[in-house]
């Protein structure tokens, strides 16, 4: 009898400590997985694009769908224009995120990857460099002296506007060294200060040790144009000064046609380049946004392309993509590549793009300057845009939402009727 009462205790025991690590191990999940929930909920955004009758799908993240009531018959009848509130859960069961669903209309553009040529006139003239003057007393520069900076835009002097280098010159002259206030703007803020130019002993000017540029010209990538707004998007990124970097503040623009007759090949820590030519001066479109990301107008003639539907962001997924890219004359290839990774961080860098295809690394080692705007394509959609290279590693590079650069190309539109 003692010893059955003593197995029937350790069987007791061991019973309870079945149901304490039991009931810790469970506990200890559920905390685990709501973690895990709120994280998913920081890597969400706050709106989802939908079509009428659709439901949020992220194709990244199957495991997160919107809960039932997301998809009552009541959502489903809602229109174009419409929105409502979606509870996004794991599995249906733990809460991650409220989100605002927009429905709109699944917009189908005319996807290009052809080159284009860039023509920038600023609304300003941009420092972009400083050189001392010598004059009577010695090697003096003002404009160093004063404060200014590389990337300032300059837009009055004493009073005068200065949109071109001629305006900056002539205004200087004018003076004949007496003090002037010039108006700059840096980093989106107007500003200005108290600027004297000196005598050029060896040229007999008037000059304040500053080197300004009004203009920038270059070769980018077609993403695409939507032929029935008349609108066109391209680069992903803003066309940029290359001296201080500083994108350049539009005054005026235009596109035109382009050839691309060479390529430098990228290297880690050397990014490769196209070359290309303009083949006429007669503008195919007019630049009406140079944005964060991308350069955006309207058309003036009509576009090659095959014509495909735009993804909403939360369909990109990870995996097999191709992108269209001319590296050799004017017209645009398939390459493979892969989606390596996706995020909403950075909204100029949404994706991490890696080249894949042989033929795309002989002959450029990978992405390459002149390259940005290649469209990328996935499932039989324009999921988005390749926007720069990444140094150390020149087979991989960074790509924007297509959806994004849609939003922008439709502000154009908007703006021009």
């Amino acid at each position: 009898e003692g010893v059955c009462r003593a197995a029937g205790a350790r069987e007791g025991t061991t019973l309870e400590k079945f149901i304490k690590w039991s009931c810790f191990i469970t506990s200890g999940c559920v905390v685990i997985v709501f973690i895990f929930a709120l994280y998913i909920g920081t890597l969400l955004p706050d709106t989802f694009l939908v079509t009428a009758g659709g439901d949020i799908a992220i194709a990244g993240m199957p495991f997160v769908r919107a809960a039932a009531a997301a998809s009552t018959g009541e959502v489903a009848g809602l229109s174009g224009g419409s929105s409502y509130n979606a509870d996004l859960t794991i599995a249906g069961i733990v809460p991650v995120k409220t989100v605002r669903a927009q429905v709109v209309e699944r917009r189908v553009v005319q996807v290009c990857g052809t080159p284009f040529g860039i023509k920038m006139f600023a609304n300003g003239a941009m420092v972009v460099g400083f050189s001392d003057i010598y004059t009577s007393t010695g090697y003096q520069n003002p404009a160093k002296t004063a404060g200014l900076r590389m990337g300032d835009v300059i837009t009055s002097i004493a009073g005068r506007d200065t949109k071109t280098n001629e305006d900056v010159a002539a205004a200087l002259q004018g003076l004949a060294g007496a003090p002037a206030e010039v108006v700059y703007v840096r980093d989106g803020v107007e500003k200005s200060v108290l600027l004297t130019a000196v005598k050029d002993s060896t040229t007999d000017s008037w000059r304040t040790g500053m080197w300004v540029r009004d203009s920038s010209a270059g070769v980018g990538t077609l993403t695409f144009v939507d032929p029935e707004k008349g609108v066109f998007a391209g680069l992903g990124h803003p066309i940029s000064d290359g001296d201080p970097g500083e994108s350049i503040a539009l005054r005026s623009g235009e596109i035109v046609p382009c050839e691309i007759t060479g390529c430098s090949m990228g290297t880690v820590g050397s990014p490769g380049e196209l070359k290309g030519k303009f083949l006429s001066a007669h503008a195919i479109g007019s630049i009406r946004i140079n944005g964060e990301n991308g350069v955006y107008g309207t058309t003036r003639t009509g576009f090659s392309g095959q014509t495909m539907p735009v993804a909403f962001a939360q369909e990109v997924e990870t995996g097999d993509a191709q992108i269209l890219a001319t590296v050799s004359g004017e017209t645009p290839r398939t390459y493979h590549v892969r989606i390596e990774k996706i995020s909403d961080a950075d909204p100029r860098r949404n994706m991490v793009v890696r080249v894949v295809d042989k033929a795309l690394l002989t002959r450029t080692g990978g992405i390459v300057q002149g390259m940005s705007g290649s469209p990328i394509l996935q499932n039989g959609r324009l999921v988005g845009a390749v926007t720069h290279v990444l140094v150390n590693d020149p087979t991989r590079g960074y790509g924007i939402f297509a959806q994004t650069m849609l939003e922008q190309a439709e502000q154009v539109a908007t703006a021009e009727k």
